[in-house]
């Protein structure tokens, strides 16, 4: 049975991963290959906003876990509006080499600010919703709950943005941006858009990921376990 829910737990956040990426890809046709810094960015900030204090990293602010997966998410939507702002006009291949070049760059900040991170050592302590009330087995149950219910929202937002006016122009730009430009559609605000969306649900996967283990190091983003398996389903 609790194999059966830390599957449920695993593929509920790969689910929130994938989700994310058909936001860019499906619908707005932005080649993003640089889940994994998205994902760490998440998966950290949610870390410190929720441990308690600590000498090793920057955090102790002890806040609650909803806090923290909302911190998660507005923190990695700003960088990918920023990171938008860059490589938006890229096209194709060439947009998915410079988010791989990026989220290196977040990786090799996670690894090398250790005042931040405590580097290579991580972040231990990260709490689950329920900690001290639920413990044992029950956790794991509460904990799957958790994530499912955040599963189904972030379907329906995905699912309310594509059949929007927002997300018809937005298909409308993946299959000819010529002609979308031509009718006045803001072809690069569309695209910023949707990077930062994707980015911040990829942020709140990330953030289910260290609340989920308790433990976050710069192990757990690696691109092959993130980005290219993400990728693949």
């Amino acid at each position: 049975l609790f194999y059966l829910v830390s599957v449920l737990i695993s593929g509920g956040i790969y689910a929130i991963l994938c989700l994310a990426l058909n936001v860019q890809w499906g619908m707005g046709g932005l080649f993003n290959a640089g889940i994994a810094g998205f994902f760490a960015v998440g998966a950290y900030t949610s870390a410190i906003v929720t441990t308690a204090a600590s000498s090793r990293h920057l955090g102790g602010f002890d806040l609650p876990i909803a806090l923290g997966l909302l911190a998660a998410m507005v923190v990695a939507g700003a960088v990918g509006w920023a990171v938008a702002r860059i490589c938006v006009r890229l096209k194709s291949d060439y947009l998915a080499m410079a988010s791989i070049g990026i989220a290196e760059i977040l990786r090799l900040i996670v690894v090398n600010e250790e005042w931040l991170t405590n580097g290579s050592l991580g972040i231990s302590g990260i709490p689950r919703p329920l900690d001290g009330v639920v413990t044992g087995r029950g956790s794991d149950l509460v904990f799957v709950t958790v994530v499912w219910a955040l599963v189904l929202a972030v379907y329906v937002l995905c699912q309310r943005l594509y059949l929007s006016p927002w997300g018809r122009a937005l298909r409308a730009i993946r299959d000819n941006e010529d002609a979308a430009r031509a009718v006045g559609k803001e072809v690069e605000r569309f695209r910023r858009q949707t990077f930062a969306i994707g980015a911040a649900i990829m942020g709140l996967g990330g953030a289910l990921s260290g609340h989920y283990f308790k433990f976050l190091s710069p192990s757990a983003t690696e691109p092959l376990l993130v980005t290219f398996l993400v990728w693949v389903m």
